[in-house]
Formats: C-alpha cells, sequence, structure tokens
C-alpha cells in the first residue's frame, strides 16, 4: 500500500489540527510544515518533520512531497495554492478557497494544466445533520423547497481578533462570512443550488476597534432552482456562539436544525416519513476562547487519499469552492464604505 507524502502551509490552530490528521492516517506521511513564525514561538519544538519559515523554502526542499496543505491566512490562499501547483502538487486548501472569484479561476486554470487536483476543505459535509439534509431536499422527501432561513450567531470578540494579527484585516480575513460563515454558505449551496436577486443590509455594532469590516448582516435571495431564502448573521453576540441552524420550509414538510453549530434536529414533520436515528455530530473545534465548526477534518484526508488512489469522488472540487467564493462576493458587493450603513 502506497504512502501519500503530505505538508501543510501554515501552523495556526487549523493548520496544527491538518498535520495532526495527516500523521493519524495511515496511508499518509507528514513530510514538513512551515509557517512565517518561528517553531519555538507557535510550540513546535517537539515535531518530527522539517520545519521551513517559506513555502518556497519547503517546495523546493522536498519534491517528493504530492500533497500540500494550505493553512495560511485567507488572502494568501490563492498565492500559495498557484505556488504548489507550479511545484506539481495536489492542493488541500482551507475555506475560503480564496477571497475573490477572479483568484478562484487562476488555481482552477492552473490545476487543470497541471492535471492535478484542488481540494477545498468544507468540513461540515460530513455532519451527519448536514448529510440527512441533503438527501431529503435531492430527493424531494421535503418537497419542493419553498423557504429557506440561515442563522449563524456567534461570538468573536477581543479575545479572537487580538491586535497584530491577520484576522480582523480587509486583505487577509476578508470579513465575517469568508472566516466564520463560509462552512455554513457552503451548505446552503450544496444543498439548494445558485443565489439570485440578492439583497442585503450590513450593520457593524462592536467592533469598530476590532476588525477592518462590520460585523452582522442581513442577506434575501432567491434561489435559481426556486424558493426564497436568507441568512442572518452576526459576531457581536455576547461572551459565546449562540447558533447555527437552518429552517427549510417544503411542499411536503418543515424541519430545523439547530444548535450552536447545526448540529441538532429540532425539528421534522415531513407528509408519510420517519426521521431516522442520526450519528452523533462531532464536537467543534475548542481553539479555548472560543469555538468553531465540527471536527471533522479527518474525513477531509480520508477523501483527499481515496480520491487520489481512485476509491472516491472529492467532497468539496474547486468549482465548488469557487462557487462560494463568488456568493459570498456578491453578497459583499452590496457594502456601502460606511460600516453602520
Amino acid at each position: 500500500m502506497s504512502i501519500i507524502k503530505f505538508a501543510v502551509i501554515g501552523q495556526g490552530h487549523i493548520g496544527k489540527r491538518h498535520a495532526e490528521m495527516v500523521r493519524r492516517n495511515s496511508e499518509t506521511e507528514l513530510v514538513a510544515v512551515c509557517d512565517v513564525l518561528p517553531k519555538d514561538k507557535i510550540g513546535l519544538d517537539g515535531i518530527k518533520e522539517k520545519f521551513y519559515t517559506s513555502a518556497e523554502e519547503l517546495l523546493k526542499a522536498h519534491p517528493e512531497v504530492e500533497v500540500v496543505n494550505v493553512c495560511s491566512p485567507n488572502g494568501l490562499h490563492a498565492e500559495h495554492c498557484l505556488q504548489v501547483l507550479g511545484a506539481n502538487k495536489h492542493v488541500v486548501v482551507e475555506k475560503p478557497m480564496a477571497l475573490h472569484r477572479q483568484d478562484c479561476e487562476q488555481i482552477l486554470s492552473r490545476a487543470l494544466q497541471k492535471h492535478k487536483q484542488v481540494f477545498c476543505v468544507m468540513q461540515n459535509r460530513y455532519s451527519p445533520p448536514s448529510v440527512w439534509l441533503k438527501k431529503i431536499v435531492e430527493e424531494k422527501i421535503i418537497g419542493d423547497v419553498l423557504m429557506v432561513q440561515l442563522n449563524c450567531y456567534w461570538n468573536r470578540d477581543e479575545r479572537y481578533y487580538k491586535k497584530g494579527n491577520w484576522k480582523g484585516t480587509q486583505a487577509l480575513d476578508g470579513g465575517t462570512l469568508f472566516t466564520q460563515f463560509s462552512h455554513w454558505i457552503d451548505l446552503l449551496y450544496w444543498m439548494f443550488g445558485d443565489i439570485t436577486d440578492i439583497q442585503a443590509k450590513f450593520a457593524d455594532f462592536t467592533h469598530e476597534t476590532l476588525t477592518e469590516f462590520e460585523d452582522s448582516g442581513f442577506i434575501n435571495f432567491r434561489f435559481v432552482n426556486g424558493g426564497i431564502g436568507s441568512i442572518n448573521y452576526s459576531t457581536a453576540v455576547w461572551d459565546r456562539n449562540l447558533e447555527s441552524s437552518i429552517s427549510i420550509v417544503g411542499g411536503k414538510g418543515s424541519v430545523k436544525v439547530g444548535g450552536q453549530y447545526m448540529d441538532k434536529v429540532e425539528y421534522c414533520h415531513i407528509k408519510d416519513y420517519t426521521m431516522p436515528v442520526l450519528a452523533e455530530t462531532a464536537p467543534a473545534n475548542d481553539y479555548g476562547a472560543y469555538k468553531g465548526s465540527a471536527n471533522n477534518h479527518n474525513f477531509v484526508i480520508d477523501n483527499v487519499v481515496d480520491s487520489i488512489k481512485g476509491r472516491q469522488t472529492i467532497t468539496t472540487n474547486a468549482l465548488e469552492g469557487m462557487k462560494v467564493v463568488d456568493i459570498i462576493e456578491r453578497i459583499y458587493s452590496y457594502r456601502k464604505p460606511n460600516r453602520k450603513s
């Protein structure tokens, strides 16, 4: 059984998670990691793998690496993906794929030229409630989709947006929809398809001194495939996350999946249908002062291995990753210069 050699660019919280999942997989080997900070500053003194302070240095030193996971700040994803593809390696890129559709197009074009795969990390697709929702929508168990409401109310305060960090900057973070809520927008696209006729309002309630963008918004739209929807989001919630929930009204019934991380089926009433027992959802990624989406990165690495070895298709391909960026970019086109507007 051949072992697939990996490297990871970026060793923040999520980069360390990627590295650990590669170490745990029996069909993979972690060869090297890199970060702009010295390894003693980010708690990597004890690692066995090679450590570098630049992606260029890592890629030059390890031609044997087949897959590189890009876990750098959002605004560097495109640059690093293009470097990795230029070195003839597959890419696993954390969300978002990039901050602009045109950058995603360049990544996709380079991947096609090099005959390499781009795996976009959208691990919430693996959560049992998400898999179940996809099934009842796709198979029209719930009937035609009439209305969908996505609510994302989280806490991100000074414990998260620390001075001197890339988080909260327009150039490297990109905004709340990119960093906090792109997983949920991906689920919307995955289940219901593209959106049109967008209307949006934004506000900044508690982040004027912490970020370069607003913290809250109301968005409504029509689905290209039929039905209307809305996204209501905020990171101004006090102290801790409130919820990530989705409510669906269909022609044959209604469902709501809620909880802090869209991990609990709170309501299911569908004509001639019995709700199945779902597997337990993985716990959220725990970063101490705050929590993020489901800890499903082991499934991501499994899918990369299975896809490269021809046993499975990609869970989230580059085109889907680009569509999420496209949707967020179109929503953000309704921003006004005054953050209070």
